[in-house]
């Protein structure tokens, strides 16, 4: 059997975001968003990958997972990183996927937001939403919106997370970090009981269904800062999403308490940095003001684009600006951009722009720069290259 200690210890010295374990394959980490197979381990059978399992996984979750045929919960690796774990069953053997939660948070500028990003976190309530598909880092921005509050304002963080991925110690705030299925038996429940906790800040991990989504904008109409995460991209999209799960005789109303309870939806994707070595955040960005709140109770989220793009000195941007300035400054290719962009026809006559602009002024055009294959900007969120001794991973 591969030694889990070796599999965990050169996942992250490879800066790995994920480690897959399943029968018949080597073990296999996703590098850069690549997978990436071990195969100087030779593949695992299905002895191996059960005994695996077996020194990972606490044994109240072994019993669930020979019960319910499959487990999610943490797993500290030392200090030296936490996995969020989910292990199943598939073709009568035991597979895991570990998803690498580095112990350090990141800042604004690492992760590429602007840091007038810290104006809402001090707002006394509301609802801020990070959407983005699986694997875009949101539980990260999350974090660092957390350790931001900790640090800078006195009051009481309440967090419902399944698992808890990142730990955090109470600094200026205090903090109770709450996991489903062992602290408390659902995010609805964990919501409902949070607000009689004396909360002012309430974290929830994900709003995944009808009474959660109801219950965490209640906590933000009720006088309370609330977080939460949507697998949706784009504002107009998580307005969408959030109006449909809901009855058709309820959405008008769903509708009247977003409008006037959204704070801001952030939108993040993860792409692969031009010089292969790692990946780079694009955002867009969405401040709720009066005329998006207009918008949304009149349901024409079709035109939120709009407002978001003529929003820029409010700290708004769109996706198509975010693509526009990473190729700008070389840390995303052309191709990259277009495939991901919104409105790729504009991205192009932007792109041409610039690039005539920098030909009449005898300057380098932009795009990928031969430095940063040189440098290596090593994985960082914010596509930065890394400071000396940095050892950042995503």
């Amino acid at each position: 059997m591969v030694d889990v200690q070796n599999v965990l210890d050169r996942a992250l010295a490879m800066g790995a975001s994920d480690v897959h374990i399943g029968a018949d394959e080597p073990p296999t980490f996703r590098v850069h968003g690549r997978l990436e197979r071990m195969t100087e381990w030779g593949n695992m059978t299905g002895e191996d990958t059960d005994a695996f399992m077996k020194v990972i996984t606490p044994e109240r979750c072994q019993e669930e997972l020979s019960r319910e045929l499959g487990v999610d919960f943490g797993f500290a690796y030392g200090d030296k990183a936490r996995f969020r774990v989910a292990i199943f069953r598939q073709r009568n053997t035991t597979s895991i996927n570990m998803r690498i939660i580095p112990f350090r948070k990141f800042s604004f500028e690492e992760l590429g937001l602007p840091p007038s990003i810290a104006r809402i976190l001090h707002l006394p309530r509301g609802l801020i939403l990070v959407t983005g598909p699986t694997g875009s880092g949101k539980t990260t921005t999350l974090a660092t919106f957390i350790d931001y509050i900790n640090k800078n304002r006195d009051c009481h963080i309440v967090t419902i997370e399944d698992p808890i991925e990142y730990y955090h110690q109470a600094q200026t705030s205090i903090l109770s970090q709450r996991e489903v299925y062992n602290d408390v038996p659902s995010f609805e429940v964990g919501v409902i009981k949070a607000m009689r906790q004396d909360p002012d800040v309430i974290l929830v991990g994900e709003m995944r269904d009808l009474n959660t989504i109801a219950a965490a904008i209640t906590a933000a109409e009720t006088g309370h800062l609330v977080f939460s995460t949507l697998h949706t991209t784009g504002a107009a999209r998580t307005v969408d999403r959030i109006t449909d799960v809901f009855p058709h005789e309820q959405q008008e109303q769903i509708r009247t308490q977003l409008s006037g309870n959204l704070v801001a939806v952030i939108s993040q994707l993860l792409l692969p940095v031009a010089s292969g070595n790692g990946r780079v955040a694009a955002f867009e960005i969405m401040i709720a003001t009066p005329a998006i709140g207009h918008l949304i109770r009149e349901k024409k989220t079709h035109s939120i684009f709009s407002a978001i793009q003529t929003g820029t000195q409010l700290g708004m941007r769109t996706l198509d600006m975010s693509l526009l300035e990473l190729w700008v400054r070389g840390l995303i290719t052309r191709d990259e951009a277009l495939r991901v962009a919104v409105v790729p026809e504009e991205v192009i006559e932007k792109m041409r722009d610039y690039e005539a602009r920098a030909a009449a002024a005898g300057q380098r055009p932009p795009g990928p720069r031969p430095s940063d294959a040189q440098q290596g900007l090593g994985g960082r969120p914010g596509g930065q290259p890394p400071r000396p001794g940095s050892n950042a991973r995503r």
